[in-house]
């Protein structure tokens, strides 16, 4: 059974990072742009917000005894071949997986409109998953 206080834990510093990115999305995209602190703040929580999603999905499955994942991709196919989440949640959460080596890995290159387009407009995928992870423990 999954531990259920572990999980809220990581859901209650989710939504502290999801509130912080909804507030990025209030500035008109040209003061994001050239306003380096807006977009470093952004980056972080970003990258914060989505290791919450992967180490609640880790949790997931090491709680209910699933195959151990051999990338953060694969976090969201085996929650998917386990019936948590649907197929097309798995391939926007992969997607947002392989984002989250962009920041980290890649980040000298980081297109800043790419990061506020994704605030803007792609942030569902993690609200979703966190309602679906709701249920869930419920």
């Amino acid at each position: 059974m999954v531990k259920g206080e572990v999980i809220i834990g990581r859901i209650s510093k989710l939504d502290e990072y999801m509130e912080l990115l909804s507030k990025v999305s209030n500035y008109p995209k040209e003061e994001y742009l050239v306003d380096e602190m807006i977009f470093g703040a952004t980056e972080r929580f970003m990258h914060l917000a989505i290791e919450c999603v992967i180490d609640i999905g880790n949790h997931i499955i090491a709680d209910m005894g699933y195959r151990k994942p051999t990338s953060n991709r694969e976090i969201f196919i085996i929650l998917h071949e386990n019936g948590i989440i649907d197929k097309d949640l798995r391939m926007n959460l992969c997607n947002m997986a392989g984002f989250r080596n962009v920041l980290v890995h890649d980040y000298i290159d980081l297109d800043r409109e790419a990061v506020y387009d994704i605030v803007k407009n792609n942030l569902g995928d993690i609200r979703d998953f966190r309602m679906i992870v709701i249920d869930y423990i419920a």
